[in-house]
């Protein structure tokens, strides 16, 4: 796992849109993330997008992004939104 408390950590809040609910999405994106070396957390959201907050270093951040641009086989990604965020130091992904 990526030392969030290491220098030049970055954070992103990530709006994937598409057909990401009811078809494992959230789980397939824990289990990426575990794999990967990012914190944070993902969620549905009421207007049937799924939120994700990646957070940790560069590189392993752009390896979730990318992962995060197409989700797991059962879904269909059709839009990523991606916004700086801050940093926070969290440790482990979780589902909320």
């Amino acid at each position: 796992m990526t030392d969030m408390d290491q220098e030049g950590a970055v954070a992103r809040k990530v709006l994937v849109s598409g057909r990401v609910q009811g078809v494992g999405f959230r789980v397939a994106t824990v289990e990426a993330a575990r794999r990967i070396g990012v914190a944070g957390t993902v969620r549905n959201l009421f207007d049937g997008r799924v939120e994700a907050i990646i957070e940790g270093a560069p590189q392993v951040v752009e390896q979730m992004l990318d992962w995060l641009r197409s989700g797991p086989p059962t879904a269909r990604v059709e839009q990523v939104q991606v916004t700086e965020a801050r940093p926070t130091g969290a440790s482990g992904f979780e589902l909320r």
